[in-house]
């Protein structure tokens, strides 16, 4: 039953999908190229971290161009993006000088996330109007596409091959998926006589929670190879099977989270899941060798692998209708916001503590889902059933 609800969900939302497994395979390659891009900048760990942050400023401009490209792009609102970023990945083998390559990752900032919001607010509009559970099985693919991409990455980096390589392969599989990525955008009306606000709190309490999430996911994309490489003594291969060990299983999560979705409530599965998530990133911390890091990524990503897709699923549960696109645009700028602040508190903390200590700190902070879940569920959300924790 699970087996075909996972077919049938990735059928019905096959054209979301490729769009996140394009979108997880560029971040990567950029995962298990960190060691090579911040050897060929010549920084340490601190300005690494800060110059991840000029995505940061990408993302903002994404989060208030993203409802008006939506309504100007349409149903080739997801095209744009993916060749944007697609491009934008190209100068990544390019820049040797830091202040390019915090440039660059603005650029890369606002198209990574005008393509990540306009497929969220698709999957969202998907699901209201089948009924059926559709965010867990797209983030599956981002997932997916990002731990094959890192493993791949990790061969090539064996075979000689570097940053511009990668990037033009995958610019090659954007053309390739790019035709697929037409996608309509349903047009909503506030009903008649609506006379509500904009549920600014429902949508700050889901984002937060998306971008605890995301954030810490992002330590372990960004850092563990460097983690496996520095502080355990691992090779190239090892390093990239870090962040492709957080891949594969959060894709797994997220598939079973699928099944998980359909059958039981969104916040007491968001609580438990931070608390398995937590554990993984304090066993990453303390590990003596990489396969005990391995586990600790791999626990890590089942757990964080459904808290992100619930939080932002919730998000479009709760609001109305016609500000499902907004809505869901702050909630996944939120969280994609944690994709780049979380790779420079890690660069800091790193510098100040050493990447165990940075770790274990990112166990603490999956932690505070908990607290946002209770108070989403205080709150007595009518369109969330929240009984049973």
């Amino acid at each position: 039953m699970g087996g075909m609800s996972i077919v049938s969900a990735l059928n019905l939302s096959r054209r979301t999908s490729a769009a996140f497994f394009l979108l997880g395979s560029f971040w990567g390659g950029f995962a298990a190229l960190v060691p090579v891009i911040k050897a060929g900048l010549g920084v340490d760990d601190g300005v690494f971290g800060l110059l991840l942050l000029g995505s940061a400023f990408g993302l903002v401009s994404a989060m208030w161009l993203a409802p008006r490209a939506d309504r100007v792009l349409g149903a080739r609102g997801m095209q744009v993006a993916a060749l944007g970023m697609a491009v934008m990945w190209q100068g990544m083998g390019l820049v040797s000088l830091p202040w390019m390559f915090a440039g660059l990752m603005v650029f890369l900032g606002m198209f990574s996330g005008l393509l990540d919001v306009i497929m969220n607010s698709r999957v969202s509009e998907l699901e209201a109007r089948t009924g059926r559970s559709l965010m867990n099985v797209n983030h599956a693919m981002f997932s997916l596409g990002y731990a094959l991409s890192a493993i791949a990455t990790g061969i090539a980096r064996e075979a000689g091959l570097g940053p511009s390589e990668v990037f033009g392969a995958l610019a090659l599989l954007t053309l390739v998926v790019v035709v697929f990525l037409r996608v309509p955008a349903a047009m909503v009306s506030a009903e008649e006589g609506y006379s509500g606000g904009y549920p600014l709190e429902t949508v700050l309490l889901c984002g937060a929670i998306v971008f605890v999430a995301f954030a810490s996911e992002a330590t372990v994309e960004s850092w563990s190879a460097l983690h496996v490489e520095r502080t355990l003594g691992g090779g190239a291969a090892e390093g990239a099977l870090g962040p492709a060990m957080l891949g594969l299983t959060m894709a797994f999560g997220r598939f079973s989270g699928q099944a998980v979705a359909e059958r039981f409530h969104e916040l007491p599965v968001i609580i438990w899941a931070s608390l398995i998530s937590g554990t993984g990133a304090v066993i990453a911390a303390l590990a003596p060798n990489p396969l005990i890091a391995y586990l600790g990524f791999g626990t890590m990503g089942l757990g964080v692998s459904v808290v992100g897709p619930m939080a932002l699923a919730l998000v479009g549960k709760l609001v109305p209708p016609h500000f499902r696109t907004e809505a869901i645009s702050k909630g996944a700028v939120m969280g994609f916001a944690g994709f780049f602040f979380a790779p420079v508190f890690m660069g800091l903390m790193s510098e100040m503590f050493g990447l165990r200590a940075a770790f274990a700190g990112v166990g603490v902070f999956l932690c505070l889902s908990v607290p946002l879940a209770l108070v989403l569920q205080r709150r007595g959300q009518s369109a969330v059933r929240t009984s049973g924790l």
